[in-house]
């Protein structure tokens, strides 16, 4: 049974989406995406999601339920960036080893292809400054970047469907179709990869995030229930690592947990069950001695897809570290 908790609409004077929130120097600041009513056509590749612009958000106090949120405005323009056509999607930042912040985005490149690019600031709240070219050998969507604590930085991504994460297998491109494998076929994986030192390009060859059911066995496409479709995060929790994610057509968001940034990750539950709107985008973060999950839906839009809210309520754990069911939809 899910729980019914209190949430918070952060910033209900505009509509932002796919949360990624971080605490740097004990402050929590939130990277967006930005939705805006575009007249891109409504269909399976998400070219609704026509966003063309970052803000960066940060909390003005000690309480996501309470606290003002600041927004510090626009912090990096497509129109900046010189190798994207159009759809920025979700971004991540983390802090890098030399101090300066790092911000990983999608975008479609000339071709219409998505690759991950990447635009560095001196300050969390930017401008951020993109650099000329994607990174190599980068693909999909829905970057997020894990500050583990050895000193490594991993990158989870992908996407299905409008995110292209199908038309890839061993990190070559093999078709440009929106369909699944076979029924009786291993579920399409996420991504993980190490970073460079530098911070701006691939250390390896990106590795598939492998979810095992409760019997070892990995998760097959026919389980639409709890395969992987989008929105990776992980976060770490009593020493495991908590791949989360998107199912996307069945709308939940889901966790698995491993012991080790690469994995393989076995499935525990559902963190959030269906909201407003087609799917759901979300981090984890721990702040002022609490668990927050960030996310999104479409209800102050009425259900518009392309127009979504962001959301916090607070995340916890049971004494086995499972994480205890979130209701989605408001009374």
């Amino acid at each position: 049974m899910a729980d019914k908790v209190k949430k918070r609409y952060l910033l209900p004077a505009d509509y932002m989406a796919d949360p990624s929130v971080h605490v740097f120097d004990g402050k929590l600041y939130i990277y967006p995406s930005h939705d805006w009513e575009s007249a891109a056509p409504d269909d399976d590749f998400g070219s609704e999601y026509d966003m063309k612009d970052y803000h960066v958000l940060s909390l003005e106090g000690p309480d996501p339920l309470t606290s003002p949120i600041k927004d510090h405005g626009n912090v990096l323009d497509l129109k900046d960036v010189p190798w994207a056509r159009r759809q920025l999607w979700d971004n991540d930042v983390v802090k890098g080893p030399d101090g300066r912040y790092y911000m990983y985005f999608p975008a479609k490149d000339k071709t219409d292809i998505f690759r991950c690019g990447v635009a560095v600031s001196d300050s969390p709240v930017g401008p951020f400054k993109p650099m000329p070219d994607p990174i190599r050998g980068s693909y999909s969507i829905d970057m997020a970047v894990l500050a583990d604590e050895d000193g490594e930085y991993y990158m989870y991504f992908g996407g299905i469907w409008g995110g292209q994460l199908q038309r890839y297998e061993d990190n070559l491109a093999k078709d440009c179709g929106t369909s699944y494998p076979a029924d009786d076929a291993p579920a399409i994986p996420g991504r993980v990869v190490r970073l460079s030192k530098d911070m701006l390009q691939f250390a390896e060859e990106p590795k598939p995030v492998v979810l095992l059911d409760e019997n070892g066995n990995p998760i097959q496409v026919k389980d639409n229930e709890r395969r992987f479709f989008e929105a990776s995060w992980v976060h770490k929790y009593k020493g495991k690592y908590y791949f989360s994610y998107s199912t996307g057509d069945t709308h939940k968001l889901c966790y698995a947990i491993g012991d080790n940034p690469y994995g393989p990750f076995t499935y525990k539950g559902v963190i959030l069950t269906p909201v407003v709107g087609w799917t759901t985008h979300h981090s984890i973060v721990e702040f002022g001695g609490k668990w927050w999950l960030f996310h999104h839906d479409s209800a102050p839009s009425k259900g518009i897809n392309r127009l979504r809210s962001l959301k916090v309520c607070e995340l916890k754990y049971n004494p086995d570290g499972t994480i205890r069911t979130i209701e989605g939809l408001d009374e």
